[in-house]
């Protein structure tokens, strides 16, 4: 065993390292933990102030708890909704293995809502088949009123306790510690105490969710900044499909908080300025409840055409009164207390103001559908990154392909989290010991942080906190809901120069213990990766898709574009390569491309 010959780390050794103390990480490290194996959570907050706690509408899976319902239909929702661009043997396994896994979460505790024979209540949301059923509409949203993230992240984090999990909390994971043979462990700043420290490991599991905060305006926590995708690239690894980030119809106005599908599941609806429901015109059997792509366009091509209300017209109405304060506080508490309080609207009474908000990165780390990180090494074949995996919002498996429906992302945490388990706890039966490490293996992580440290010195240079402003607002202008040519190749270019600035910028406050400053430096560094990747990627792809959506290619082509993209960084700038989309499922036969109306 090879040991540090510095005094400066503090070394930990762990069957198995999870960075990130969401859903994901959570379900995986269950498992594990409970298979005897010594696990540890590193994450650089609180666990349950991970961002799974603010997902509110439900969890998918074909329960027929209310109409009957199957996971073949699932899949095919599932297939169309992500615009035929997700890969089908994963959206296949997520799908057939959702009704179990969610049993599986109610018997651990998770307090979901209940229908009066006592089963789990269900609720529509978007994008679900309305051919199928028995009242044309599938019902198969499984809710814990508006808290089901919550419910989720707090039933998990309570089974961990009981199951022995190590947590390492207000840890910033700084760089994976990896060689030809895969990756061994990960370098980490103690935020609170300022020291450094080396997780080995046999196992790295990145489950540190997504990058909203690529965008000015989002439904994302501060948290949730794209570390792991930038550990992958700075390890020299790709990421996939990053230009499809999802816009979510109904963020609260001008200042970003999500109200729930879960609202027009219930029987709430949009409004233009002119009271009309216009997502009648736009998706005239699913209305309000189309996939989440097709509802944003609408609300902006409402906004564009001079329809939107409020005095600067740049957003619609939500209406929910109609369903009376008696059904509101029962099913949608949460959404009443946002409404008061983001908005300053009691929605027993009046509508909310909303409009397209970030909400979801499709795109993420490659994996393929037992969660390990893959990668092609010049000759197209795929092969596989020892020893480290990728779950939950941070990967991409790609189940949700350029667009996901509500309601799969929870599902697709637990289940693609169990899977997890599954895999590495059949790697630790062959990897029975930590390998030796280069000598020299912590060095690129200190140097990493140092460097903000001498920058302190300096009184030249831009400070972190306006060079993020700067990315957010480009990313907004440039690569919102609707992209053109011109408009987005601004982007890149000016994306590209605020990261060559980010190398001269510096930090104010030199001291070591909770400095939220140099926290934020190194989310910075992560989130301007991510921002490049998205924005060539975004460039490169001359089709309207899902969540991409362009102005100058507005159809989508499936001839040239049913691939998913790969981008590294190298020295010369962003390099894109491309794979073919899995179309075939496991057992049944696959889903081909279509126009997909709603």
């Amino acid at each position: 065993m090879t040991y540090l010959s510095t005094d400066n780390v503090e070394n930990h050794f762990h069957d198995v390292v999870i960075i990130g103390s969401g859903g994901a990480g959570m379900r995986c490290a269950l498992q594990l933990a409970d298979a005897g194996h010594r696990v540890a959570i590193v994450t650089k907050v609180l666990p349950t102030r991970s961002h799974t706690v603010a997902a509110q509408g439900g969890i998918n899976a074909s329960l027929g708890n209310v109409l009957s319902d199957h996971w073949h239909w699932h899949m095919y929702d599932t297939v169309k909704g992500s615009d035929y661009l997700g890969d089908q043997d994963a959206i296949e396994y997520m799908c057939r293995a959702a009704p179990r896994i969610v049993r599986e979460l109610e018997h651990q505790g998770v307090t979901f809502s209940r229908l009066e024979n006592g089963t789990i209540y269900q609720r529509a949301f978007g994008g679900q088949s309305r051919e199928f059923g028995e009242g044309g509409q599938a019902l198969r949203t499984c809710a814990a009123a508006d808290r089901t993230g919550h419910a989720i992240l707090h039933t998990l984090y309570q089974q961990n306790l009981r199951a022995g999990t190590h947590f390492y909390q207000e840890f910033f994971a700084l760089d994976l510690i990896t060689d030809q043979d895969g990756c061994h462990g990960v370098m980490a700043w103690d935020i609170a105490n300022g020291t450094y420290h080396l997780f080995q490991a046999k196992a790295v599991i990145l489950a540190t969710g997504g990058a909203g905060r690529v965008f000015k305006t989002t439904t994302n926590a501060h948290i949730c900044t794209g570390d792991g995708g930038a550990l992958v690239l700075d390890a020299g690894l790709p990421v996939e499909d990053m230009e499809f980030f999802q816009f979510h119809p109904t963020g609260i106005a001008d200042i970003g908080p999500l109200i729930t599908e879960g609202v027009r599941g219930e029987g709430g609806y949009l409004l233009n300025a002119e009271g009309e429901r216009f997502m009648e015109r736009y998706a005239p059997t699913a209305k309000d409840l189309a996939s989440r792509d097709v509802v944003s366009r609408a609300i902006a091509l409402e906004i564009r055409a001079g329809r939107g209300c409020g005095p600067n017209k740049d957003y619609v109405l939500l209406k929910l009164d109609h369903l009376g304060e008696e059904l509101i506080m029962k099913r949608l508490p949460n959404i009443h207390e946002l409404a008061l309080r983001f908005a300053g609207v009691d929605c027993t009474k009046e509508p909310i103001p909303v409009q397209p908000t970030m909400h979801y990165t499709m795109g993420g780390i490659p994996t393929n559908y037992h969660t390990e990180v893959v990668y092609t090494d010049g000759d197209d074949t795929e092969k596989v990154c020892g020893g480290l995996y990728a779950i939950g919002e941070a990967a991409c498996v790609s189940v949700h392909g350029a667009n996901r429906l509500g309601g799969n992302s929870l599902l697709e945490i637990v289940v693609f989290g169990h899977a997890c388990g599954e895999r590495v706890n059949a790697f630790l039966k062959q990897r029975r010991y930590h390998p030796p490490l280069d000598k020299d293996c912590w060095k690129k992580a200190v140097a990493r942080v140092e460097k903000w440290f001498h920058s302190t010195d300096r009184e030249d240079g831009p400070r972190v906190s306006d060079v993020r402003k700067r990315m957010q607002t480009i990313m907004q202008d440039h690569f919102s809901v609707y992209r053109t040519e011109d408009v987005m190749r601004e982007g890149v270019e000016q994306i590209e120069a605020v990261a060559k600035e980010l190398k001269q910028a510096r930090m104010d406050d030199a001291c070591r213990l909770f400095n939220t400053e140099l926290v934020e430096a190194l989310e910075l560094e992560n989130l301007m990766g991510l921002a490049r990747v998205t924005a060539a990627g975004a460039l490169a792809r001359t089709e309207s898709r899902g969540a991409h959506a362009r102005d100058d290619y507005p159809d989508r082509d499936d001839q040239l574009w049913q691939k998913h993209t790969l981008a590294k960084i190298g020295e010369s700038g962003v390099e894109l390569d491309y794979k073919p989309v899995r179309t075939q499922p496991m057992t049944v036969a696959s889903f081909p491309p279509k126009k997909r109306v709603y």
